[in-house]
């Protein structure tokens, strides 16, 4: 056997640890250049550029979304497929991100109390709520722009109908445990002892105008007017139920897709600005209830939303002359922020009681060091500031997410005859054009006339 000559074993480990902290550091700048450069081309509407970005990324000994993080790649893509106009490829994508987080769901109801003890980033990433939500919403734009508006319906009415997502999101943190019928907050009670455990939040989204209002115009395309007339009437009963979203007024457009003349054709127009918030690493101090000094303050590091505040103030629609603005229909940045409030106070919740666990053990260890110690606690101390220096480096926010959800969703339209047009969406920011589009709309009556714009800036 060969052997090494001069070897230096303690030499050797700190090469081999600089190494792998260095090969660490070139792939966090890495990550972020390329996640500037998805950025930057999709702020410029070049939406193939950044799926090209993402498959090349993808091919990377270090992947840019790693096999615990499927989601938010099939997200990512399916979204960007989408605003490219590749339909089929974005419905393969975003279907595949629905299943992965159903299996998710499903696996976690079956986890019981080990769900708190294990850190969410270790875990596969499961997916938001909101992405549940709006993936639907996507996906049946993709069935609209394919001709299948039966596809659409079917998209739309996985959210709206009894026991639907939206239907059941209120119902969601509500945790029974399965084997004991406790709820899981009071089963973390008894497992631990701890009483003093941060509240849950509720979700107050139960009904989405922008879903009703896609499902009434899909209705009326398939010339089911009952089903339209229901949808409409929802859509104010959406705006009524949650006013700390809806807190703009019902926009006249709604009144005007619901009523159009006869013999004249409804050109229906839909424009998604902006991008909705991202997660961000937050780090707060908490007051725990130990012996030891070092350990009664802790530090949580939890993913908050952060809002990315958009350019564009107003969109504006001129065909043949007749100019009219865009009306917000769905402020879905603060979707995106109500549906998150009960999964962060969840998370909130289990960082609590995994911290609460460690530094209990901690403590015990700490004051038992103290106790036997002959040099004034300085063992104590040092096994107490070992122990919580390790207790948070194991603890990582999970910042994982889509990041191409847009922030609004804004609707228009016009009744018109028959005929071929030219469309022109500008996009304000202020008083200043800062873009704008210009579209062929071929209008018919009897079938639905929709334009669909995104401007992601």
């Amino acid at each position: 056997m060969m052997k090494l000559t001069g070897f230096d074993k303690k030499k050797y480990l700190n090469l081999l640890r600089i190494s792998i902290l260095t090969f660490i550091f070139l792939s966090c700048v890495t990550f972020s250049s390329l996640l500037e450069e998805m950025d930057s081309a999709v702020e410029k509407d070049e939406f193939t550029t950044a799926i090209e970005t993402i498959k090349k990324a993808q091919e990377k000994p270090i992947a840019l979304y790693n096999e615990k993080n499927a989601v938010s790649l099939f997200l990512d893509k399916g979204l960007l497929e989408h605003y490219a106009g590749n339909y089929a490829a974005s419905s393969e994508d975003l279907q595949n991100a629905e299943r992965l987080i159903e299996e998710a769901y499903t696996k976690s109801i079956s986890e019981g109390f080990f769900i708190y003890i294990i850190n969410d980033y270790s875990k596969e990433y499961p997916g938001e709520d909101f992405e549940n939500i709006y993936l639907n919403i996507f996906n049946a734009l993709n069935y609209f722009n394919r001709g299948n508006t039966e596809g659409a319906l079917a998209e739309i009415r996985k959210l709206n109908m009894t026991n639907g997502k939206l239907d059941m999101l209120a119902r969601k943190y509500d945790y029974v445990d399965p084997k004991t019928g406790v709820k899981l907050n009071e089963m973390a009670r008894r497992e631990t002892g701890i009483w003093d455990i941060p509240k849950a939040q509720s979700v107050n989204f139960s009904n989405s105008a922008l879903a009703r209002y896609l499902s009434a115009l899909f209705y009326q395309a398939e010339g089911n007017k009952d089903s339209a007339r229901i949808e409409f009437d929802q859509i104010e009963r959406a705006f009524n139920a949650n006013k700390n979203i809806y807190q703009n007024q019902i926009p006249t457009a709604v009144e005007g897709a619901r009523n159009v003349p006869g013999g004249m054709a409804r050109l229906n127009i839909i424009s998604f600005t902006g991008l909705s918030p991202i997660k961000e690493e937050t780090i707060s101090l908490q007051q725990l209830p130990f012996l030891h000094p070092v350990l009664q303050i802790a530090t949580f590091r939890l993913p908050g939303l952060v809002r990315r505040p958009g350019q564009i103030t107003r969109v504006e629609a001129v065909i043949e002359g007749h100019k009219f603005d865009l009306e917000l229909l769905e402020d879905m940045g603060s979707v995106v922020q109500e549906t998150y409030k009960a999964r962060y106070s969840n998370i909130l919740i289990r960082t609590y009681i995994r911290t609460i666990i460690k530094y209990a053990v901690a403590d015990i260890a700490a004051i038992a060091a103290m106790a036997a110690d002959q040099d004034e606690g300085m063992n104590g101390f040092l096994v107490a500031l070992a122990a919580r220096a390790a207790t948070d480096a194991s603890e990582r926010a999970d910042i994982r997410m889509s990041r191409y959800l847009p922030e609004k969703a804004y609707i228009g339209g016009i009744n018109l005859n028959p005929g071929t047009y030219s469309v022109i969406i500008n996009y304000y920011s202020g008083s200043h054009i800062i873009a704008h589009e210009q579209r062929e709309a071929v209008v018919n009556t009897g079938c639905l006339n929709l334009i669909q714009t995104v401007k992601l800036k």
